[in-house]
């Protein structure tokens, strides 16, 4: 049996971008037996075909049509996002300071700044190239550390110690890169081109890049029984994985009456508005075409296919921190090893509403585990992800869960190895059960 711990750290390690982590995921697919297909082709669809749609290379779409016309079976949907908080390179990224090389960089979404400093760090991302007839956008990733964001000596500002550290993300935060002199931006991208055979390029021939700085340390395990996952990128690649591996085990079992779905989006951590992002037209543009692409397809399909429908939105769960635990509402503080996390807020943070919540919990009670709970305290504002938003987009009962965990935004951060497979087995029973 495939040891799931390891194949989620090696998910991970592959997918230092979103771009990255939706081509790692239509390889996986492809290998089950997925074929690609374009928004801009004509859908022929079928009972058992299974497809994979994606939009701008970080949001994926992948289905397998059930033996029902989707407006009589429905379908079960699992959700989750490709992205995580990191820091991007601006356009006019190269800078000189006091004998310097740096990189100036922007704060994606909700970043623990501090903890990006004295990390080992390299760039990846996508490159656009002048083409013919028109451009080519290639992805790139420098595989080994390039870039650090050196931390101030204790001896250069000893009032650390009373203020804390706080970081400036406009001062503090331009890696260092080389010395002065060294090759800019565009002709170190070039050259990593041609040194992995990917393309023959001159500085010049570079139109444009989405290029975002990650930790290179590989992801791993710790504690005294490696009770716990340390890595990258958890929030919310984790999720991703289990989404992709139950449907990639169920698949090759026998044929649902519903259509399988698995939604992967980018943009949900700086607010999903996107032509991508679960605000977007993508998931309900690709449902809509599933539905009138079936053979005897029906009129008025979609709003019947939804109104049969679920959706499980997977995103990550804070798990209660031990030195911080008045931080957690009491009763309700999820513990790394516990299983998956059912979140609500009643002001619609998360879309968990009583019915949904009873459906998560039998599939729990199915394979043998107990859920969990969060919620907020209510003087604490509460996070939210892509559940709401897509259920008011869809018109779709929809629960949000996760597995928990600690250093959540933080260049590195912790979850548990018990959690792992528990998450798999209920979305698996999720896309199987009646």
């Amino acid at each position: 049996m495939i040891d799931l711990v390891a194949d989620l750290l090696a998910y991970i390690d592959r997918s230092p971008t979103p771009y990255h982590a939706v081509a790692e995921t239509e390889r996986r697919l492809h290998n089950a037996g997925f074929e690609g297909l374009a928004e801009a082709e004509l859908w022929d669809l079928e009972p058992g075909s299974r497809r994979i749609v994606v939009r701008n290379d970080g949001s994926l779409v992948a289905f397998q049509v059930g033996s029902l016309m989707p407006a009589e079976g429905g379908f079960r949907i699992v959700a989750a996002h490709t992205d995580s908080p990191n820091l991007r390179l601006k356009p006019l990224a190269d800078l000189t300071a006091h004998g310097y090389r740096q990189l100036a960089v922007e704060p994606y979404g909700g970043v623990l700044l501090h903890t990006w400093l004295d990390r080992d760090l390299s760039l990846a991302g996508r490159v656009s190239l002048e083409g013919d007839p028109a451009p080519r956008t290639l992805l790139l990733d420098f595989g080994r550390p390039l870039v650090r964001i050196p931390n101030l000596a204790i001896h250069l500002q000893r009032e650390l110690r009373e203020t804390g550290l706080k970081v400036d993300a406009q001062k503090h935060t331009p890696p260092l890169i080389g010395l002065e002199g060294a090759p800019d931006i565009r002709e170190l991208v070039a050259t990593e081109f041609r040194a992995q055979d990917l393309a023959d390029v001159s500085p010049e021939q570079i139109l444009a890049f989405d290029l975002m700085a990650y930790d290179t340390q590989p992801s791993g395990v710790s504690g005294s029984r490696g009770e716990f996952i340390l890595a990258p990128r958890l929030d919310n690649l984790a999720s991703c994985h289990a989404a992709l591996s139950a449907l990639v085990d169920v698949q090759q079992g026998d044929l649902a009456p519903f259509t399988r779905v698995v939604a992967l989006y980018d943009h949900e951590e700086v607010g999903s508005r996107s032509a991508q992002g679960a605000a977007g037209t993508f998931l309900v543009d690709v449902l809509d075409r599933v539905v009138a692409s079936v053979k005897g397809g029906e009129p008025q399909g979609l709003p019947r296919a939804l109104a049969a429908s679920t959706l499980v939105s997977a995103d990550m769960a804070h798990a209660v921190h031990p030195n911080y635990s008045e931080r957690h509402e009491s009763g309700h503080q999820p513990l790394i090893g516990g299983g998956p996390v059912i979140k609500v807020n009643a002001n619609q943070s998360y879309a968990t509403d009583a019915e949904t919540a009873g459906l998560f919990t039998a599939l729990c009670r199915k394979v043998g585990v107990a859920p969990q709970h969060f919620v907020s305290r209510s003087d604490l504002a509460c996070g939210s992800t892509i559940g709401p938003i897509t259920a008011a987009r869809l018109g779709v009962r929809t629960v949000d869960v996760g597995n928990p965990m600690l250093s959540m935004h933080s260049c590195r951060e912790m979850a548990g190895t018990a959690d792992v497979e528990p998450m798999i087995e209920i979305l698996r029973a999720f896309f199987d059960s009646p």
